[in-house]
């Protein structure tokens, strides 16, 4: 779907969405091609729901990748091909309804304490005491961290909002610490290669690792 792909990127970008938006609905439309084997202009509707119904039943993906799966194809065929999305017959997936995760400050201790990980302990220090989203600390840089100032510099959060969050003196020492030894440069917290930022994923399975310790 090469030209079909380029005029749904190019779409995207004119719509500013984020890298991260553009590349997961690039991968589901590319999925839904890959699954039917038909370039997806060739696809309609019950081929939609034949896709959303794969990946809840075979995929078992979350609810909340569903959503972006219907938005993705919503967004193909609406904007892309110009064609009708008819609501009631491609209904979206309703997600699933959760209490935030609260922590005391005790369960923190012990969660800091499990992670043996340097770079994985201070990124949950500086996601909880900053109070960021996961993907606003993956996507910090060094400049990012103001310890004149004791602030925290949140570019293109949420909302595509800039913003400024406290620094607390204990996660400055604890990033000092960090900076000696990891030497980051492009990214705060780099993934393997350091001039790319940490994926969200990993920090997520760092967390459910170091919360199963705590069991």
């Amino acid at each position: 779907m090469g030209a079909l792909r380029d005029r749904m990127h190019a779409n995207m970008r004119l719509r500013n969405f984020s890298p991260r938006t553009i590349n997961a609905y690039l991968w589901h439309v590319k999925e839904f091609t890959r699954y039917f084997g038909k370039s997806p202009d060739l696809l309609g509707e019950e081929e939609v729901r034949q896709y959303l119904q794969y990946l809840l039943d075979e995929r078992k993906v979350s609810w909340s990748n569903m959503n972006i799966g219907y938005s993705a194809l919503k967004f193909f065929y609406v904007d892309t091909l110009h064609r009708d999305w008819q609501v009631d017959k491609i209904p979206r997936p309703k997600g699933e309804s959760r209490l935030p995760v609260v922590l005391s400050r005790r369960e923190l201790k012990e969660l800091f304490s499990a992670t043996r990980n340097l770079k994985h302990r201070v990124i949950f220090k500086t996601i909880y005491s900053a109070g960021l989203r996961i993907s606003e600390a993956a996507n910090l840089k060094p400049y990012h961290i103001e310890n004149d100032s004791m602030r925290i510099r949140v570019e293109q959060g949420k909302g595509k909002k800039d913003r400024y969050t406290l620094l607390s003196e204990t996660v400055l020492v604890e990033l000092r610490d960090y900076w000696r030894t990891y030497q980051p440069t492009d990214w705060l917290f780099f993934a393997q290669s350091k001039s790319r930022p940490i994926c969200v994923s990993t920090i997520q399975v760092a967390f459910r690792a170091a919360k199963k310790k705590l069991a």
